[in-house]
């Protein structure tokens, strides 16, 4: 197939397929007439590279998948480099897992005091000459 249809059948563009030819990922074969060719090993190829990247991996992280199909396994995550790039990946997202736990725990504290503050100045306004509660809008709450 040419390499319009291949963008088509795996939802990408003719410019994507082309970059991945220059970065290697993808094998740059032409027929007689000089025109891309393609087969349904590629379209594969190009499948895998496209659900690793849906799943954040970077381009150059999804080598060792497409390395892994090439080399004739079923699957690409089938080879020992490809579950290092698993193992990484996980490692990383356990990091921002972390990171996110941690900013989530300084938001809901920045509520609770928040809440807590207001529920303060209600309680003052209720008092004969208290103040009036106001909204940082402008608006009287």
């Amino acid at each position: 197939m040419r390499i319009g249809e291949l963008a088509a059948r795996a939802g990408t563009t003719t410019r994507a397929l082309r970059y991945y030819e220059a970065r290697g990922l993808l094998p740059a074969r032409r027929d007689e007439n000089g025109y891309r060719t393609y087969d349904e090993g590629d379209l594969r190829l190009l499948e895998q590279i496209r659900t690793l990247q849906d799943f954040g991996f970077e381009l150059e992280e999804t080598r060792p998948f497409v390395e892994c199909l090439r080399a004739g396994h079923p699957e690409g995550d089938s080879c020992p480099a490809s579950l290092l790039v698993y193992r990484r990946k996980l490692g990383e997202l356990d990091a921002l897992i972390g990171q996110l736990s941690a900013v989530r725990e300084t938001v809901a504290g920045q509520l609770r005091r928040a809440e807590l503050a207001r529920d303060a100045l209600a309680a003052e306004a209720l008092v004969p000459g208290g103040p009036e509660p106001v909204c940082e809008l402008g608006g009287l709450s």
